[in-house]
């Protein structure tokens, strides 16, 4: 059965043009009206008919123009106010002089300011105040002067049409951002579908061969390892949530920019999570225990931690041999991050890190302890002969912003 989905296009614009093109038609009405009302107070009416007969031809034929912020041009638009501001400018030449100097109403009357409102919508508040200011000089040469009347009806043309275009600049990069943030969403969700689809399939077939090859042994023991190794590795790319990717949006003229940020960039001094640097050393002989929240903590130290815990595997790999396996267990508590490394290897036997130290070995006491040290925390080694290594590392949080380059150097 096939699936049909059905696209829906959100738009808070739209309704903002289909407004528009009833205001224009309205508004044409009603400069008509007012004009048949005092047909006889005019000295020339012809002018005026002659006027209204363009009017009326432009508004009905440029209704598609209004319909979209595609179809409404820049051309249109400045046609659109040339029309508005002939009429005004016409008005002296057709109107008694007594009803102009009583502040009679214009030719198109309040029709101009649907044309204002144009410029609004389709460009925000810096070309709605272009044009309301060409209306307002308009109306001042209209009038001979700035009437009481007239200044208010230009101020108040210009106040509403800025406030009118700024509310769409903000509506539109809403509207960009919403769009965004469901695209994501649609993203995220594919992703963990397609995550449980491989869970319960690729995944479980990978553990079951490194399971049975590691019973029946020989080259299928090495077949296992490899499964193995790739069950992590995958296991890590499909979870997603080690390596986020968040949003940044902007609000700007033109609409909401959106950014992709990384945020397993870790060169800056940003907090990052420390399951992004720990997570390359999982594999088929290193198991990785973590919480299912991020554990932030400042660049240079969670670089720093993730070089300590890299000191110690290479330690288990070292000393207790390349097949010996090892645990990191990542514990994120309020006060403290602790990460311990464990290790099913002989262990180490007692004075041998001192006697190693003695020898010019410092690779305890510098990749591991000097880390931490540097940190303001702490790395504790437990080593029972027989039983395996444990190495904890605890790095108390709210510590004070420590120079690790300074450490790295004293090391040196």
């Amino acid at each position: 059965m096939t699936r049909r989905e059905r696209v829906m296009r959100m738009s808070v614009e739209q309704p903002l043009w289909r407004a528009l093109t009833g205001y224009r038609i309205l508004t044409l009405l009603y400069a008509i009206g007012l004009f048949a009302t005092a047909y006889e107070t005019f000295p020339r009416p012809w002018i005026a008919v002659g006027y209204y007969i363009v009017l009326a031809v432009w508004t009905l034929a440029t209704l598609p123009r209004t319909a979209s912020a595609a179809a409404c041009t820049k051309r249109f638009l400045t046609a659109d106010l040339t029309i508005a501001l002939t009429g005004i400018l016409l008005t002296p030449i057709a109107d008694a002089p007594a009803r102009v100097e009583a502040g009679g109403p214009t030719l198109p009357s309040i029709w101009t300011a649907g044309s204002v409102l144009a410029f609004a919508i389709k460009g925000g508040w810096r070309w709605a105040a272009l044009a309301s200011t060409l209306v307002a000089v308009a109306n001042l040469i209209e009038r001979g002067g700035p009437a009481r009347d007239t200044v208010h009806n230009v101020i108040l043309v210009w106040v509403a049409s800025i406030a009118i275009g700024y509310v769409v600049e903000v509506a539109r990069a809403s509207e960009r951002t919403l769009a965004r943030a469901l695209e994501i969403e649609a993203a995220t969700r594919e992703r963990e579908r397609l995550a449980r689809d491989i869970h319960d399939s690729v995944l479980q077939v990978l553990a079951m061969v490194q399971r049975r090859g590691a019973v029946i042994g020989g080259e299928a023991a090495e077949l296992g390892r490899m499964a193995g190794e790739q069950e992590v590795a995958l296991r890590t790319l499909v979870s997603g949530g080690l390596v986020p990717v968040s949003r940044a949006s902007e609000d700007t003229a033109q609409g909401a920019v959106v950014r992709a940020v990384d945020e397993d960039d870790t060169t800056g001094d940003e907090p990052v999570d420390l399951r992004v640097l720990l997570a390359p050393y999982a594999g088929a002989l290193v198991g990785l225990a973590e919480p299912g929240a991020p554990v932030r903590l400042p660049a240079p130290a969670a670089r720093e931690v993730a070089a300590a815990v890299g000191a110690a595997l290479d330690n288990v790999r070292a000393h207790a041999g390349e097949q010996a396996r090892a645990w990191i267990l990542v514990e994120d508590e309020p006060d403290a991050v602790i990460v311990t490394v464990r290790d099913d290897g002989p262990g180490i036997p007692d004075g041998r890190l001192a006697q190693a130290e003695g020898e010019g070995r410092l690779g305890v006491a510098l990749s591991i302890r000097g880390r931490l040290r540097d940190l303001g925390g702490s790395a504790e080694l437990i080593s029972v002969p027989g039983q395996g290594t444990e190495v904890e590392l605890k790095l108390p949080r709210n510590q004070p912003e420590t120079d690790t380059r300074r450490g790295k150097a004293e090391r040196r």
